[in-house]
Protein backbone atom coordinates (compact mmCIF):
# COMPACT_ATOMS: atom_id res chain seq x y z
CA UNK A 1 0.00 0.00 0.00
CA UNK A 2 1.83 3.21 -1.02
CA UNK A 3 1.65 5.95 1.52
CA UNK A 4 -0.72 8.44 -0.89
CA UNK A 5 -3.19 5.74 -0.01
CA UNK A 6 -2.33 5.13 3.55
CA UNK A 7 -2.94 9.73 4.04
CA UNK A 8 -6.24 9.43 1.90
CA UNK A 9 -7.52 7.11 4.54
CA UNK A 10 -6.80 9.19 7.77
CA UNK A 11 -9.03 12.51 7.83
CA UNK A 12 -7.06 15.72 7.70
CA UNK A 13 -6.92 17.11 11.30
CA UNK A 14 -7.37 20.87 10.10
CA UNK A 15 -10.28 19.77 7.74
CA UNK A 16 -12.13 17.48 10.12
CA UNK A 17 -12.38 20.34 12.73
CA UNK A 18 -14.18 22.31 10.62
CA UNK A 19 -17.36 21.53 11.64
CA UNK A 20 -19.06 24.70 12.25
CA UNK A 21 -17.84 25.74 8.99
CA UNK A 22 -19.83 22.82 7.29
CA UNK A 23 -22.81 23.04 9.26
CA UNK A 24 -23.14 26.88 8.08
CA UNK A 25 -22.79 25.74 4.82
CA UNK A 26 -25.11 22.75 5.04
CA UNK A 27 -27.91 25.53 7.31
CA UNK A 28 -27.05 27.91 3.89
CA UNK A 29 -28.16 25.27 1.24
CA UNK A 30 -31.30 23.96 3.43
CA UNK A 31 -34.17 25.30 4.92
CA UNK A 32 -34.42 26.47 8.42
CA UNK A 33 -34.59 24.31 10.54
CA UNK A 34 -33.81 20.59 8.59
CA UNK A 35 -29.59 19.83 9.07
CA UNK A 36 -29.52 17.92 12.46
CA UNK A 37 -26.67 16.34 14.36
CA UNK A 38 -23.04 15.95 12.87
CA UNK A 39 -23.12 12.69 12.15
CA UNK A 40 -19.54 11.82 11.22
CA UNK A 41 -16.74 12.26 8.88
CA UNK A 42 -15.31 10.63 5.85
CA UNK A 43 -11.78 11.50 4.24
CA UNK A 44 -11.97 11.26 0.72
CA UNK A 45 -9.00 11.71 0.17
CA UNK A 46 -5.95 14.00 0.61
CA UNK A 47 -6.76 16.75 2.74
CA UNK A 48 -10.48 16.64 1.46
CA UNK A 49 -12.91 15.93 4.09
CA UNK A 50 -16.99 15.08 3.92
CA UNK A 51 -18.69 15.95 7.05
CA UNK A 52 -22.36 14.37 7.66
CA UNK A 53 -25.28 15.67 9.09
CA UNK A 54 -28.37 14.37 9.42
CA UNK A 55 -31.68 15.65 7.74
CA UNK A 56 -34.43 17.01 9.67
CA UNK A 57 -36.56 17.38 6.21
CA UNK A 58 -39.99 15.42 5.99
CA UNK A 59 -39.82 13.16 3.48
CA UNK A 60 -35.76 12.17 3.21
CA UNK A 61 -36.06 9.91 6.25
CA UNK A 62 -32.40 8.34 6.16
CA UNK A 63 -30.44 11.28 4.02
CA UNK A 64 -27.92 13.34 5.33
CA UNK A 65 -26.29 16.73 4.56
CA UNK A 66 -22.80 15.55 3.22
CA UNK A 67 -20.31 19.19 2.91
CA UNK A 68 -16.77 18.46 1.82
CA UNK A 69 -14.23 20.96 3.34
CA UNK A 70 -10.41 21.03 1.86
CA UNK A 71 -7.20 22.69 1.90
CA UNK A 72 -4.50 23.46 0.35
CA UNK A 73 -1.10 21.83 0.76
CA UNK A 74 0.49 23.46 3.72
CA UNK A 75 -2.06 25.79 4.01
CA UNK A 76 -3.70 26.67 7.52
CA UNK A 77 -7.01 27.93 5.98
CA UNK A 78 -10.02 25.62 4.96
CA UNK A 79 -11.87 26.19 2.27
CA UNK A 80 -15.62 24.86 1.21
CA UNK A 81 -15.75 22.69 -1.53
CA UNK A 82 -19.40 21.74 -2.14
CA UNK A 83 -22.79 20.52 -0.48
CA UNK A 84 -25.39 17.90 -0.69
CA UNK A 85 -28.04 15.91 0.39
CA UNK A 86 -27.22 12.33 -0.08
CA UNK A 87 -29.13 9.01 0.59
CA UNK A 88 -27.55 7.06 3.75
CA UNK A 89 -27.66 3.42 4.18
CA UNK A 90 -30.57 3.52 5.63
CA UNK A 91 -32.70 6.22 3.47
CA UNK A 92 -35.95 5.73 1.81
CA UNK A 93 -35.18 5.90 -2.16
CA UNK A 94 -37.75 6.05 -4.62
CA UNK A 95 -38.45 2.80 -6.63
CA UNK A 96 -35.49 2.41 -9.72
CA UNK A 97 -37.14 3.89 -12.98
CA UNK A 98 -38.27 1.44 -15.61
CA UNK A 99 -38.18 2.86 -19.06
CA UNK A 100 -42.08 3.45 -20.37
CA UNK A 101 -42.17 0.94 -22.53
CA UNK A 102 -42.21 -1.91 -20.03
CA UNK A 103 -44.24 -0.21 -17.60
CA UNK A 104 -46.79 0.23 -20.15
CA UNK A 105 -49.88 -2.07 -19.99
CA UNK A 106 -52.83 -2.92 -22.05
CA UNK A 107 -55.86 -0.33 -21.59
CA UNK A 108 -53.15 2.34 -20.35
CA UNK A 109 -53.57 4.61 -23.79
CA UNK A 110 -56.10 7.26 -23.87
CA UNK A 111 -57.32 10.12 -26.45
CA UNK A 112 -54.51 11.98 -27.96
CA UNK A 113 -51.99 9.30 -26.77
CA UNK A 114 -49.25 8.28 -29.01
CA UNK A 115 -47.35 4.94 -29.20
CA UNK A 116 -44.27 4.41 -31.22
CA UNK A 117 -43.71 1.08 -32.53
CA UNK A 118 -39.85 0.09 -32.65
CA UNK A 119 -38.23 -0.58 -35.60
CA UNK A 120 -37.21 -3.87 -34.69
CA UNK A 121 -40.64 -5.15 -32.91
CA UNK A 122 -40.60 -8.66 -33.07
CA UNK A 123 -44.72 -8.64 -33.87
CA UNK A 124 -44.19 -7.10 -37.32
CA UNK A 125 -42.57 -7.55 -40.33
CA UNK A 126 -42.42 -6.07 -43.79
CA UNK A 127 -45.41 -5.79 -45.91
CA UNK A 128 -45.72 -6.27 -49.51
CA UNK A 129 -42.33 -5.63 -51.22
CA UNK A 130 -42.28 -7.02 -55.08
CA UNK A 131 -41.56 -4.74 -57.83
CA UNK A 132 -44.57 -3.78 -60.66
CA UNK A 133 -41.76 -3.95 -63.75
CA UNK A 134 -41.26 -7.96 -64.43
CA UNK A 135 -37.60 -9.57 -64.77
CA UNK A 136 -35.98 -9.42 -68.32
CA UNK A 137 -36.69 -13.13 -68.48
CA UNK A 138 -39.84 -13.29 -67.75
CA UNK A 139 -42.47 -14.42 -70.25
CA UNK A 140 -44.46 -11.41 -69.24
CA UNK A 141 -42.28 -9.14 -70.21
CA UNK A 142 -42.63 -10.06 -73.66
CA UNK A 143 -46.04 -9.85 -73.87
CA UNK A 144 -47.22 -6.92 -71.68
CA UNK A 145 -46.15 -4.90 -74.48
CA UNK A 146 -49.05 -6.75 -76.60
CA UNK A 147 -51.69 -7.01 -73.88
CA UNK A 148 -51.73 -3.35 -73.02
CA UNK A 149 -54.34 -1.96 -75.43
CA UNK A 150 -56.38 -5.00 -75.21
CA UNK A 151 -56.72 -4.90 -71.71
CA UNK A 152 -56.57 -0.93 -71.78
CA UNK A 153 -54.24 -0.93 -68.56
CA UNK A 154 -51.37 1.44 -68.05
CA UNK A 155 -47.65 0.56 -67.85
CA UNK A 156 -45.84 1.49 -65.19
CA UNK A 157 -42.10 2.78 -65.99
CA UNK A 158 -40.54 1.59 -63.41
CA UNK A 159 -41.33 0.42 -59.42
CA UNK A 160 -44.22 2.97 -57.38
CA UNK A 161 -40.83 4.11 -55.42
CA UNK A 162 -39.43 5.47 -58.55
CA UNK A 163 -42.78 7.21 -60.03
CA UNK A 164 -44.20 10.53 -59.01
CA UNK A 165 -47.54 8.59 -58.90
CA UNK A 166 -48.54 5.41 -58.54
CA UNK A 167 -49.77 3.49 -61.38
CA UNK A 168 -54.12 2.94 -60.68
CA UNK A 169 -54.13 -0.07 -63.33
CA UNK A 170 -52.57 -2.86 -64.77
CA UNK A 171 -49.62 -3.34 -61.54
CA UNK A 172 -48.74 -5.36 -58.98
CA UNK A 173 -49.36 -2.37 -56.47
CA UNK A 174 -53.24 -1.94 -57.84
CA UNK A 175 -53.91 -4.95 -57.04
CA UNK A 176 -52.20 -5.17 -53.67
CA UNK A 177 -54.56 -1.85 -52.41
CA UNK A 178 -57.58 -4.18 -53.29
CA UNK A 179 -56.45 -7.00 -51.78
CA UNK A 180 -54.95 -4.72 -48.11
CA UNK A 181 -51.69 -5.41 -48.58
CA UNK A 182 -49.92 -2.52 -49.41
CA UNK A 183 -48.71 -1.26 -46.28
CA UNK A 184 -45.39 -0.88 -44.42
CA UNK A 185 -45.29 -3.60 -42.04
CA UNK A 186 -48.11 -6.32 -41.23
CA UNK A 187 -48.28 -8.93 -38.15
CA UNK A 188 -45.60 -11.83 -38.52
CA UNK A 189 -45.81 -15.06 -37.59
CA UNK A 190 -44.78 -13.76 -34.00
CA UNK A 191 -47.39 -11.12 -33.49
CA UNK A 192 -49.98 -13.68 -34.64
CA UNK A 193 -49.04 -16.11 -32.22
CA UNK A 194 -49.28 -13.91 -29.03
CA UNK A 195 -52.52 -12.60 -30.50
CA UNK A 196 -54.24 -15.67 -30.39
CA UNK A 197 -52.76 -16.50 -27.35
CA UNK A 198 -54.25 -13.57 -25.39
CA UNK A 199 -57.81 -13.83 -27.13
CA UNK A 200 -57.99 -17.80 -26.11
CA UNK A 201 -56.84 -16.39 -22.35
CA UNK A 202 -59.62 -13.98 -22.60
CA UNK A 203 -62.23 -15.84 -24.44
CA UNK A 204 -61.09 -18.87 -24.71
CA UNK A 205 -62.79 -23.09 -24.14
CA UNK A 206 -61.01 -22.72 -20.95
CA UNK A 207 -62.61 -19.75 -19.01
CA UNK A 208 -65.68 -20.38 -16.81
CA UNK A 209 -68.25 -19.09 -18.67
CA UNK A 210 -67.37 -21.22 -21.43
CA UNK A 211 -67.15 -24.33 -19.75
CA UNK A 212 -70.94 -23.64 -18.37
CA UNK A 213 -72.66 -22.74 -22.19
CA UNK A 214 -74.96 -24.57 -23.93
CA UNK A 215 -72.91 -24.95 -26.84
CA UNK A 216 -69.77 -23.62 -28.71
CA UNK A 217 -69.94 -20.41 -30.73
CA UNK A 218 -68.80 -21.90 -33.85
CA UNK A 219 -72.48 -23.03 -34.13
CA UNK A 220 -73.96 -19.97 -32.72
CA UNK A 221 -75.80 -16.84 -34.97
CA UNK A 222 -74.29 -14.21 -33.34
CA UNK A 223 -70.48 -15.14 -34.53
CA UNK A 224 -69.28 -12.89 -37.23
CA UNK A 225 -66.49 -14.48 -39.05
CA UNK A 226 -62.99 -12.46 -39.55
CA UNK A 227 -60.45 -13.06 -42.55
CA UNK A 228 -57.06 -14.25 -42.90
CA UNK A 229 -55.34 -17.62 -41.12
CA UNK A 230 -57.14 -16.15 -37.69
CA UNK A 231 -60.26 -16.51 -39.16
CA UNK A 232 -59.86 -20.35 -38.65
CA UNK A 233 -60.24 -20.09 -34.95
CA UNK A 234 -61.90 -16.61 -34.24
CA UNK A 235 -65.07 -14.44 -34.67
CA UNK A 236 -66.03 -11.41 -33.61
CA UNK A 237 -69.35 -11.67 -31.28
CA UNK A 238 -72.37 -9.74 -31.67
CA UNK A 239 -74.58 -10.07 -29.11
CA UNK A 240 -75.46 -7.48 -26.90
CA UNK A 241 -76.30 -9.37 -24.35
CA UNK A 242 -73.19 -11.59 -24.22
CA UNK A 243 -70.25 -10.90 -22.13
CA UNK A 244 -67.93 -10.86 -25.33
CA UNK A 245 -69.92 -8.40 -27.14
CA UNK A 246 -67.42 -6.60 -29.41
CA UNK A 247 -64.37 -9.14 -28.66
CA UNK A 248 -62.50 -11.36 -30.64
CA UNK A 249 -63.32 -15.08 -29.38
CA UNK A 250 -62.52 -18.19 -30.00
CA UNK A 251 -64.77 -20.53 -31.31
CA UNK A 252 -64.72 -22.59 -29.20
CA UNK A 253 -66.36 -19.77 -26.40
CA UNK A 254 -69.58 -19.96 -25.61
CA UNK A 255 -71.94 -18.61 -23.36
CA UNK A 256 -75.89 -18.48 -22.15
CA UNK A 257 -76.68 -16.19 -24.91
CA UNK A 258 -76.11 -18.87 -27.36
CA UNK A 259 -78.71 -18.41 -30.45
CA UNK A 260 -79.95 -22.16 -30.19
CA UNK A 261 -79.94 -22.40 -26.49
CA UNK A 262 -83.22 -24.18 -24.95
CA UNK A 263 -86.17 -21.99 -23.79
CA UNK A 264 -85.64 -20.40 -20.52
CA UNK A 265 -86.96 -22.90 -18.25
CA UNK A 266 -90.01 -23.03 -16.03
CA UNK A 267 -89.31 -21.54 -12.04
CA UNK A 268 -89.38 -24.57 -10.00
CA UNK A 269 -92.26 -25.54 -7.89
CA UNK A 270 -91.43 -25.70 -4.55
CA UNK A 271 -91.65 -28.42 -2.43
CA UNK A 272 -95.14 -29.75 -0.61
CA UNK A 273 -94.46 -28.37 3.44
CA UNK A 274 -94.04 -31.31 5.82
CA UNK A 275 -96.32 -29.58 7.70
CA UNK A 276 -99.76 -28.03 6.46
CA UNK A 277 -99.77 -24.49 8.30
CA UNK A 278 -102.92 -23.91 6.25
CA UNK A 279 -105.13 -26.03 7.68
CA UNK A 280 -106.60 -26.14 11.35
CA UNK A 281 -107.14 -29.27 13.28
CA UNK A 282 -108.85 -29.25 16.50
CA UNK A 283 -108.03 -30.32 19.69
CA UNK A 284 -111.16 -30.15 22.45
CA UNK A 285 -110.11 -29.49 26.00
CA UNK A 286 -112.55 -32.32 27.00
CA UNK A 287 -112.22 -35.55 25.35
CA UNK A 288 -115.35 -37.45 23.97
CA UNK A 289 -116.05 -40.14 26.51
CA UNK A 290 -115.93 -43.12 24.63
CA UNK A 291 -112.57 -42.44 23.12
CA UNK A 292 -110.62 -44.03 25.51
CA UNK A 293 -108.27 -42.27 26.97
CA UNK A 294 -109.77 -40.85 30.01
CA UNK A 295 -112.25 -43.23 32.13
CA UNK A 296 -115.79 -41.82 32.67
CA UNK A 297 -116.65 -40.70 36.34
CA UNK A 298 -119.31 -38.53 37.90
CA UNK A 299 -117.35 -36.45 39.73
CA UNK A 300 -117.16 -32.76 38.21
CA UNK A 301 -114.28 -31.10 39.93
CA UNK A 302 -112.39 -34.14 38.32
CA UNK A 303 -113.73 -33.78 34.95
CA UNK A 304 -113.16 -30.74 34.56
CA UNK A 305 -108.87 -31.40 34.79
CA UNK A 306 -109.38 -33.93 32.95
CA UNK A 307 -108.32 -36.75 34.77
CA UNK A 308 -109.58 -39.23 37.63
Amino acid sequence: MSAATTRSRTPDRLCAEAVDLARSAAEEAAAPGVVGEHAGVVSEGDRVVTHFFECKELGYRGWRWAVTVARASRAKVVTLDEVVLLPGPDALLAPEWVPWSERLRPGDMGPGDLLPTDVDDLRLEPGYTGVDEPGPDSPVSDEMAELVEAEDAEVAGGTPANLPIAPSRGSIAALADELGLRRARVLSRYGLHIAADRWEEAFGAKTPMAQAAPATCVSCGFLTPIGGSLGQAFGVCANEFSPADGHVVSLTYGCGGHSEAAVMPKPPRPAPPVVDETRVDPFPLRPSPDSGSVPATTDEDSAELGHS
